[in-house]
């Protein structure tokens, strides 16, 4: 028998509200290249439906649902883009990149509830692990202007797996740098992909909601009521009773 001894954050939506910048970078990119013919809260409202997922398959879908495939189109002619997809993804993360770049909008934007839970599993002697599928430049970015960088034992990012979340290679990748089992993993998530991701890992997931996941997490039922956080004083007590709670480890053969 094994307690958990490992925990494992998302980042984006997780720690710090980057999912909510993601959002707004999306509806102003698309807004843009649709010559207005969509609004920035329909888009914003679509995203929630794909949080947690690569930016191609973001942008493919709000590209689909909102006929941006025309607009895109001229712009790649333009500009010399490979694609319309890569004409609208570089548009929105010139946007996403200028918010990142004004230190106080990321330090405005940190979810102070998960920051505290990272100091306390800290404190608690766990092995800390990032996973998160931002790329890995601005995950240092936001990582050096909140000075939490030395905080992680392990951290992977988008480019260290060739496939994202829901797939668990994240997870697994990040627990073999942990030198931990999966079973001695704890995940800290937002959004049902990332939760998906945690529990195909084989993993315990805590999944914390925000305005963007709670719907999705809710409908999804994944999780049993008590490790779907609603309200963030709760937080810390359900991980520390899971990180207690023992958990037997497989015999190798």
């Amino acid at each position: 028998m094994s307690h958990r001894t490992a925990v494992i954050f998302d980042l984006d939506g997780t720690l710090v509200q980057t999912e909510r910048l993601k959002a707004y970078s999306y509806a102003r990119a698309a807004v843009a290249i649709s010559e207005a013919t969509v609004n920035e809260e329909e888009i914003i409202e679509a995203f929630k439906d794909v949080v947690g997922r690569s930016r191609q398959e973001v942008g493919e879908m709000l590209m689909r649902r909102f006929g941006l495939e025309s607009g895109a189109h001229k712009l790649a002619v333009e500009t010399g883009a490979t694609s319309p997809l890569d004409a609208y993804l570089t548009v929105r993360l010139r946007i996403y990149e200028e918010m990142l770049a004004d230190p106080l909008m990321i330090r405005n934007n940190i979810w102070p509830h998960t920051m505290a839970l990272l100091r306390h599993v800290i404190k608690k002697g766990c092995a800390i692990g990032l996973a998160t599928m931002s790329h890995r430049q601005q995950v240092d970015r936001v990582l050096d202007v909140l000075d939490i960088a030395d905080c992680f034992d392990a951290i992977a990012t988008h480019e260290d797996v060739r496939v994202t979340k829901p797939d668990p290679e994240i997870y697994l990748l990040v627990a073999e740098q942990l030198d931990r089992r999966p079973e001695e993993c704890l995940v800290i998530e937002d959004s049902v992909a990332g939760v998906e991701a945690g529990l195909a890992a084989g993993m315990a997931v805590v999944a914390v909601s925000t305005p963007f996941t709670k719907d999705r997490l809710n409908k999804a039922g994944l999780l049993p009521a008590e490790r779907l956080i609603h309200d963030p004083k709760l937080l810390a007590g359900v991980v520390d009773i899971l990180l207690q709670e023992p958990r037997r480890i497989p015999i190798d053969h």
